[in-house]
């Protein structure tokens, strides 16, 4: 008899030992199939970004169109739409919308157009027109072709999944170019910064995807890039003005949440250095 227990029990063990190597097998496959998605999903928002880039240079666009487009986009549509409840809803509802049906890579890159669009014509005084943004899309838009009552529908459908919400005051690049204009006025080695350089880091995070940074404060996040632009800019030796207790003066952010900002911006300006081809 207690042989037999002991057979018994040794074949439970083997079966619980089975059972948790599954587990563990199965726990594995998931995760990969977590990061393969997070790879996929992080790899096209870089095509979208990039898209978004391209687009924002053919129409030449001013650059709080440009940046108050890419926050609608990224930090507003796309968000809601990951969350899948307002997209959901809409559709069964009496807004039903082929666009959002089945939302391949084109359809998103129609609506990135229709945010440079909403964009436009809110600082814009004569804004983009739906026929210039059909020609893009026709040029650029590879696998599907859009009609104007396509941009017409995609409009509605963009502003119902982000809510409506289109304020500016919190979109980092018009703080940004305050805090440029203040420092300028203030230290003439402001002078030796370009915004273009500005606007080459905000574009890098974009691109990199830094989402951490862009859920930060719009204003900590203009300082920290105002402070990257100067460290980068400026040399060493002519570090002269009081760049971190100013930027705390006018934000009200400590100086220490500031650099370790600071510190995340140059990361990836240097990892971004690293890998660019060399003429």
């Amino acid at each position: 008899m207690p042989k037999k227990n002991s057979e018994i029990n040794k074949r439970k063990l083997a079966n619980h030992n089975r059972s948790r190597q599954k587990r563990r097998a199965r726990g594995g496959r998931e995760r990969e199939r977590e990061r393969m998605e997070a790879m996929a999903t992080r790899s096209l928002r870089r095509r979208l970004v990039e898209f978004h880039l391209q687009a924002s240079q053919h129409l030449q666009l001013r650059p709080i169109v440009k940046y108050t487009s890419l926050s609608f986009f990224l930090d507003r549509f796309m968000p809601s739409l990951q969350r899948g409840s307002i997209a959901e809803k809409m559709q069964g509802g009496n807004c039903k919308s082929w666009l959002l049906e089945h939302l391949r890579e084109s359809n998103l890159q129609l609506f990135v157009l229709i945010s440079i669009w909403v964009s436009s014509k809110i600082h814009d005084s004569q804004p983009l027109s739906v026929r210039s943004l059909k020609a893009l899309s026709d040029k650029i838009i590879s696998d599907q072709h859009f009609t104007s009552r396509d941009f017409s529908d995609a409009e509605f459908i963009f502003l119902e999944v982000i809510g409506y919400d289109i304020g500016t005051s919190k979109i980092a690049f018009r703080h940004l170019e305050d805090l440029f204009i203040q420092l300028r006025g203030l230290s003439k080695l402001g002078e030796t910064i370009e915004m273009e350089t500005c606007m080459d880091i905000m574009d890098l995070l974009y691109e990199e995807d830094t989402s951490s940074l862009f859920l930060a404060s719009f204003d900590s996040l203009a300082a920290s890039i105002l402070v990257s632009a100067y460290l980068i800019s400026v040399p060493k030796q002519q570090w002269e003005f009081p760049l971190l207790p100013w930027v705390k003066f006018v934000t009200s952010h400590e100086e220490q949440d500031i650099m370790r900002f600071v510190g995340c911006i140059l990361s990836h300006v240097s990892k971004a250095e690293e890998f660019r081809p060399q003429n």
